[in-house]
């Protein structure tokens, strides 16, 4: 079924690695960092979260303390990853990144004159490769100028250490500018397909189903492959995970939490979920898209080529690593105006469905799905073509699980105390992703395909029910009363459309 970025309250589950020891609540015996003395760098603060975290709780500013770098001491990566993409729920960006400078400075006394030369060319690499890390991975956050201006004040305190800083500082930023040109291009993008798709849902085409030659072009007559189509679907898809920032899934269900006194580190304008919300609309396009062509046809025999076809490109999904688009054509199928044609279901062959839909069976949490992701990812690990390393993910669920996440553990414990455990699930379940999504697609394009997929109208859900019933009529009292209302509904708006035109025209 098509799908929501937030999931109903109704649909629980436990979500995949979701570890019941983390409870919203911390005993006195849970292991935390004390806030007393320093960083030592023989033991760095996310020295374990491969394994298990070493860190379960402790306040922010011991937090951000761990992630200062000094002239022995580098936080691991992991550790830096999970504290800047959890970060942001207890202080923005730009305030956390002030309060970095503050520390190093005053640590460092790069506001003393002279500066201690030996020390500074120690410690300099080490806030520049932080700095350079920050960028890479949560770009956004340096749109705001006085996040760039934070990050020159200090390059420029360090450079008369060495001028190479400032060579270092340039490349940098110069990469920092090319990446977010390159999000704001895909921005673009997506508002101009969004317009596009919002335009192609038209219930008029209904009215012209039993006629000759049809109203629009059908999948089959722009390709005929199954495998070109999976693969072109795979550029889509791969295309709209490349343009969603790690920080959208905690911006996505950021909140108020009753245990934090603070106020809320985002203004609605701020909570930038762009890419995010568009990538679940492109799924439930594909899923509209895929009913439409199926309740389209108006011969028994073509809806079952049809249905048999999107069942070959479904089984390419899978064997390439492209469960989200499998899913959404499952769905698409699985929609009431499209599983009620038992006449036409009963001419396809649906053998290959039925092993489809058993893989993506939602018992057990999705386990079947789940075992197959895992498979897919160790694929992706050990593979040598870059055709066997495309891993995406069914993003409805991996949204879900995060959700139940967020939901299932309170940010901060009662002693205010960051709940960072949950932090470090958190970054595994988004770290993996990010993984994924770098991806680049190992197949041509085909441009024809794409703009189809992107811009062929789609019916409503009302006119793919108007649809069914043209084709194989209503079975019972309740469908003829609404067969009969969506006739009078559509077709009369569409009446009306055409005397419209004639007059216009005329």
């Amino acid at each position: 079924m098509p799908q929501t970025v937030c999931p109903a309250a109704g649909t629980m589950f436990t979500p995949s690695g979701f570890s019941p020891h983390l409870d919203s609540t911390c005993s006195e015996a849970d292991p935390v960092i004390e806030d007393e003395g320093g960083p030592q760098e023989a033991r760095g603060p996310g020295a374990c979260l491969a394994e298990g975290p070493s860190i379960t709780s402790a306040s922010l500013d011991t937090l951000i303390q761990h992630l200062v770098p000094t002239t022995d001491y580098y936080p691991e990566k992991a550790y830096v990853f999970t504290f800047l993409l959890s970060a942001r729920l207890f202080i923005s960006p730009p305030e956390l990144l002030a309060r970095l400078c503050e520390t190093c400075i005053k640590q460092q006394q790069l506001d003393q004159s002279p500066l201690d030369m030996a020390k500074v060319r120690k410690f300099g690499p080490k806030i520049l490769q932080l700095l350079t890390e920050w960028t890479e991975t949560f770009p956004t956050d340096f749109r705001e100028e006085k996040m760039v201006g934070l990050f020159k004040d200090i390059i420029h305190r360090i450079a008369p250490c060495d001028e190479a800083y400032w060579k270092t500082l340039n490349q940098v930023l110069q990469t920092l500018s090319q990446k977010l040109a390159a999000i704001a291009q895909g921005e673009e993008c997506i508002v101009k397909v969004n317009a596009s798709s919002v335009s192609s849902i038209s219930d008029k085409l209904v009215a012209f189903k039993t006629k000759s030659p049809p109203i629009q072009k059908e999948m089959l007559s722009i390709c005929n492959d199954p495998y070109t189509l999976a693969q072109q679907l795979t550029h889509i898809e791969l295309e709209h995970l490349s343009h969603i920032g790690p920080e959208e899934f905690v911006q996505a269900f950021v909140q108020k939490d009753k245990l934090d006194s603070t106020q809320p580190c985002f203004s609605e304008q701020k909570k930038k979920t762009t890419n995010l919300e568009a990538y679940v609309r492109w799924f439930n396009r594909l899923c509209y898209l895929v009913a439409t062509e199926i309740c389209m046809p108006a011969k028994k025999k073509q809806r079952a080529q049809v249905i048999e076809f999107f069942i070959d490109v479904a089984r390419e999904c899978f064997n390439i690593g492209n469960f989200n688009s499998l899913m959404a054509i499952i769905s698409g199928m699985n929609m009431s105006p499209v599983s009620r044609l038992k006449k036409t279901w009963g001419k396809a062959k649906t053998a290959k469905f039925f092993i489809l839909e058993h893989q993506m069976d939602p018992t057990g949490n999705f386990y079947n799905y789940r075992t197959a992701l895992r498979g897919a990812a160790h694929r992706s690990q050990t593979a040598n073509s870059n055709r066997e390393k495309i891993v995406i993910p069914f993003f409805s669920l991996l949204i879900k699980d995060i959700y139940f996440l967020n939901e299932g553990c309170a940010n901060r414990l009662p002693n205010g105390h960051v709940h960072f455990a949950k932090f470090v699930e958190l970054a595994r379940q988004v770290g993996e992703f990010m993984t994924w999504k770098q991806m680049e697609c190992p197949f041509e394009t085909d441009r024809s395909i794409l703009h189809y997929l992107h811009t062929a109208p789609i019916f409503s859900e009302d006119g793919l029910y108007l649809a069914s019933y043209e084709s194989e009529s209503p079975e019972n009292q309740v469908e003829k009363d609404r067969w009969k209302a969506l006739r009078s509904n559509i077709l009369g708006k569409t009446k009306e459309l055409k005397e419209l035109r004639e007059h216009h025209g005329s």
